[in-house]
């Protein structure tokens, strides 16, 4: 049975469930195309103020590409240039260009595409017991360099070579001394520390939620800013929201943010 990518969104926050539990939620091809997809209609959806992606059930969050399906789908380098440059990095690029915040929810198995997944969210929480890695030298083939690179900017090039190279899987505690995730908590508690987390990303202004992830993509890239990217820094003082943030602090009151 194929696996399929779910969606739900309630009260501003948008849940993008990896659901392929009889594998581990493996990642087919067809999920690969259909993660795109979802996080393609969060940016359509104006009402979404925060994305956590999960996989379905405890056990995994997803245990790597659908290795099954290699034999077909990564046929011949034409198909496999396909699969990686078209539907992998569809879907990963599509998570890292998400304007709104996204936040990555880990219990169990975050292996090979799983962990690239999660490491293309903005947050990362994960369960004492989840379980990190990429062992594909025991499989015979290397990580795409597309792919690797998203990682690279993660964690660094030693974290990456020592993962790659002795194909470890590592726990929980070792993964956040690493940097690959942003907090570890009891496993029972992983969905709702990510709903918390989406519940106080929703509290705060939305527009500046994504001015905050812009200018962060943006000074990764290197260079310091032109005039005109400084005076676009104070955008927001033409907002409907700076005006509300200033009144209701003044007013000792909850602000009512609506993203304008």
């Amino acid at each position: 049975m194929a696996g399929h990518i779910g969606f739900e969104l309630h009260d501003g926050i948008a849940t993008v469930t990896l659901d392929n539990p009889a594998k581990l939620n493996a990642v087919d091809a067809a999920m690969w195309h259909g993660l795109a997809q979802a996080m393609r209609r969060v940016s359509d959806t104006p009402d979404v103020r925060c994305v956590i992606l999960r996989g379905a059930g405890d056990e995994a969050f997803a245990a790597g590409g659908d290795i099954e399906e290699f034999t077909t789908v990564r046929a011949t380098v034409e198909d496999a240039l396909h699969y990686h440059d078209k539907l992998v990095a569809g879907a990963l690029d599509a998570i890292r260009d998400c304007a709104v915040p996204t936040v990555a929810a880990i219990r169990g198995a975050c292996i090979g595409g799983g962990l690239e997944i999660a490491g293309c969210c903005d947050i990362r929480i994960a369960g004492a017991s989840s379980r990190f890695g990429a062992p594909i030298n025991r499989l015979g083939f290397s990580m795409y360099p597309g792919e690797m690179a998203g990682l690279l900017a993660l964690v660094g090039p030693a974290v990456v070579l020592e993962i790659l190279l002795e194909g470890r899987i590592l726990g929980a505690a070792e993964a956040l001394q690493k940097g690959l995730l942003s907090r570890v908590v009891e496993d029972d508690a992983v969905f709702g520390e990510a709903t918390a987390c989406g519940a106080r990303i929703r509290a705060g202004a939305p527009l500046v939620a994504r001015w905050h992830k812009q200018w962060v993509k943006r000074l990764m890239s290197g260079g310091g800013l032109d005039e005109e990217e400084k005076r676009r820094a104070f955008d927001f003082l033409a907002t409907d929201d700076y005006r509300e943030g200033l009144e209701a602090f003044l007013g000792k009151r909850k602000p009512r943010f609506h993203g304008r």
